[in-house]
């Protein structure tokens, strides 16, 4: 997600000027919505006049009424004729604070009442000096016009300017001379990947010179560290761009040469490494995917992983825990073919892994000699024993998809693997009564398939996704060994619960239940979610389902319920300050492009008179930035609006492209006579239901969200218990006792009107 608006200098500037009119334009059916990279272009209304003041440096600011109709041109001869400038030609206005976008005919409409504009060179005139320096003769010149190149690439009017120049092939030469300074060569690979984020050139257009020369900085043993930081980034966008550089850079790249970068001490470059190796993964084809599974598997990633990444001394940052996510969901949907795949009965090695689980669990006779009559009524016995509802053809129970022939697989794993533990399972449950016996065969394709949807199997890996299982990376076959794992604790469960067939769903619920508290708790190796998943038996689960239970219901006697309703509006208050202080301490939010994952950040917080929202660009490293490092801000009052899902503007213009994650944590407000929107994309639900919550304070609207719902039901639990403490083991009646009749006489009463004699 990208962030950019224009701002109102609230107090008064360097030379004296102070805020402007706080005049609004009404505009009617406007889309405004942050990109990355700076604004978008608006389709609103004209607006006739738009009070602002444009500065210079060494010069008085000048406060004047942009005329929309009077064309750009006009309107910067008389600011120069206001500084007596020659050559208007050579000026443009840009943006004087937050991202400093250059002013053009197509988003000048943008301008609000209040903008602070500055006065400087023209996109072009900018272009050509620069391209001038960069080809000067004096090193210093060339990397201080490089480096400026870096910063002002940002802007879209500047990089069509100076690409039109073939600036960006300028570039490539010095790439492919490769006869600069560390430090030149490091502004000049940033530069060019500022011009290409824009599209306006594909990177389909590049040499493959210039491809070997980046691939070369990444294969490199001794390179500076800033170069291979960006070769990295610049070889992900290369990769993803399209199936032709995806085979240039698989065949330049260095494959052992990527994996020792994901061993170096630099947490970018590891980051940046971990990156490209996805965006191999996710851009290959089915045969080059295989062929790197392969050789990671081969190179043991997932163990190096599992013991220098993710046990580091440095915690697991949020770009890594979506790379480590990325692995994980590429890795396992690669079980998807055969999760998706019916059993074939015509398939003479399918129907030989089934017979062999009959034969694994079964000593029989000798079959040869026993007549075909004889022999198939021996089969079915015997497949029936296992726990197969067709026992005649068992084939037909492995029909459904999923889990398909994934669940045979996992069946002749758990034979293979544990053949005594196999064999247990199987001999112990057909000495059973048949109510009472586990069937193992029906029961390992449900556990199976609960696997597949608690691995998430089959779905594409989301692009702010970061829930990974460490357990994951101890384990070549996790899915495996999980259900040998697991179809051994059914079986403890079932005995537990004293099950019958009746109740087979129960205990699948409750197996379903096992396994997702054990591997929500993050254990990293399957010893450890095997000890906790097997600790966690059916009183365990019944224990917590109460306590839960507990924590959600309280007594609904009216007296109580009477008590709660006085309680509410009190506590209620008491959630709307702990959103309002929530959002006085800001939230990150990451910006999100649909053409790559960024790694640009952003920061929005409360000011503390809940008067205005400040945001702004910041760096990965900031933990919480100051109110006055946030350049950008919006006032309270002029908001008007709040929109969720996809109501969002950012939701309406990604349709068909946004997960159902991202679209749940989308959320807008929109301000200024709803002509604009501040898109936000929240990390998590919390952050989504306390950014919600607070800004529907804000608006003066009832909260509505989940969190806001258990948070007050916790606290009327615990407020309610508090005032029945002395109550304990008391019952409450429904109705409070009659009021008994009143005495045959007052005499009782003393008299305190009369005076005491």
């Amino acid at each position: 997600m990208s962030c950019s608006v224009e701002k109102v200098r609230t107090d008064p500037g360097p030379r004296g000027y102070e805020r402007l009119s706080q005049s609004r334009r009404i505009r009617k059916n406007t889309n405004f919505s942050f990109q990355a990279g700076g604004r978008t272009h608006l389709n609103m209304p004209q607006q006739d006049i738009v009070k602002i003041a444009i500065q210079m440096p060494g010069a008085y600011p000048q406060l004047i009424q942009l005329d929309q109709k009077k064309p750009l041109s006009a309107v910067i001869k008389e600011v120069c004729d206001g500084w007596n400038l020659p050559g208007p030609e050579n000026y443009a206005l840009q943006y004087a604070d937050g991202v400093q976008t250059y002013i053009t005919e197509s988003n000048r409409l943008e301008i609000k009442n209040g903008c602070i504009l500055r006065l400087t060179k023209a996109p072009g005139r900018c272009a050509e000096d620069l391209y001038k320096g960069i080809q000067s003769s004096d090193a210093g010149v060339r990397c201080d016009s490089l480096k400026q190149l870096a910063s002002v690439s940002t802007d879209v009017t500047f990089a069509q300017e100076f690409i039109s120049r073939d600036g960006h092939l300028l570039l490539v030469k010095i790439v492919e001379d490769q006869n600069e300074a560390p430090l030149i060569v490091t502004h000049t690979l940033t530069g060019f990947m500022e011009l290409m984020d824009h599209g306006i050139v594909s990177w389909e257009n590049l040499s493959s010179v210039f491809i070997k020369k980046i691939a070369s900085f990444v294969n490199a043993k001794v390179m500076d560290a800033s170069i291979q930081q960006v070769s990295l980034a610049i070889l992900e966008n290369m990769v993803q761009s399209g199936s032709s550089l995806f085979q240039q850079v698989k065949q330049e790249v260095t494959m052992e040469r990527l994996l020792s970068h994901l061993q170096v001490i630099n947490l970018q470059i590891q980051t940046k490494a971990m990156a490209l190796l996805m965006a191999l993964l996710q851009t290959a084809g089915d045969a080059d995917r295989q062929e790197l599974f392969v050789f990671l598997a081969k190179k043991n990633l997932r163990l190096y992983i599992y013991k220098n990444i993710i046990h580091s001394s440095a915690s697991v940052g949020d770009e890594m825990a979506h790379y480590l996510y990325v692995l994980q969901s590429v890795t396992m949907n690669h079980l998807e073919s055969r999760m998706r795949m019916p059993l074939d009965s015509y398939n003479q090695e399918q129907r030989e892994i089934l017979h062999s689980l009959r034969q694994a669990a079964f000593e029989t006779e000798s079959e040869n000699s026993l007549s075909n009559e004889r022999r198939r009524s021996l089969c079915a016995k015997e497949f029936k024993k296992l726990g197969f509802s067709n026992n005649s053809n068992p084939g037909l129970d492995l029909l459904r998809t999923p889990p398909g022939l994934l669940a045979l697989d996992t069946m002749s794993y758990f034979a293979s693997r544990y053949p005594d533990a196999y064999s247990r399972f199987v001999l112990e449950n057909s000495s059973r009564e048949d109510k009472h016996e586990c069937p193992f065969a029906r029961s390992s394709i449900q556990l199976t398939l609960i696997l597949c949807e608690i691995l998430r199997i089959g779905e594409p890996p989301s692009e702010t996704g970061s829930d990974y299982h460490p357990i994951f990376f101890s384990q070549d076959r996790l899915l495996e060994e999980l259900f040998c794992v697991c179809i051994q604790l059914l079986n403890k469960t079932w005995k537990e619960m004293r099950a019958t067939q009746e109740d087979f769903d129960k205990v699948m619920q409750v197996v379903r239940e096992q396994i997702t508290r054990t591997l929500s708790s993050k254990p990293t190796s399957l010893e450890l979610f095997k000890n906790k998943v097997n600790a966690l038996n059916y009183s365990e689960i019944l224990k917590l389902r109460q306590t839960e239970r507990l924590h959600q219901e309280e007594t609904l006697a009216p007296p109580v319920l009477e008590l709660k309703e006085r309680l509410k509006p009190e506590l209620l208050e008491l959630i709307r300050q702990q959103r309002l202080n929530r959002l006085c301490q800001g939230t990150l939010f990451r910006k999100i492009s649909s053409r790559r994952r960024q790694d640009k950040l952003w920061y929005c917080r409360l000011s503390p008179n809940h008067k205005v929202l400040h945001f702004g660009d910041v760096e990965e490293e900031t933990e919480t930035p100051a109110i006055e490092n946030l350049q950008e801000k919006i006032p309270v009052a002029d908001i008007k609006g709040l929109l969720t899902g996809k109501d969002c503007p950012h939701v309406k213009e990604n349709k068909g492209k946004q997960t159902k994650e991202s679209l749940d944590l989308s959320f807008s407000i929109t301000y200024d006579m709803e002509e604009y929107s501040l898109n936000f994309i929240a990390s998590s639900r919390t952050d989504f239901c306390l950014w919600t919550d607070g800004l529907s304070v804000l608006l003066g609207r009832e909260m509505s969200s989940e969190c806001m719902r258990s948070e007050l039901e916790i606290l009327l639990s615990m407020e309610i218990k508090l005032r029945l403490l002395d109550l304990e083991n008391v019952p409450i009646p429904d109705s409070a006792p009659p009021v008994p009749k009143p005495p045959s006489n007052f005499n009782f009463c003393y008299d305190f009107s009369q005076s005491e004699q």
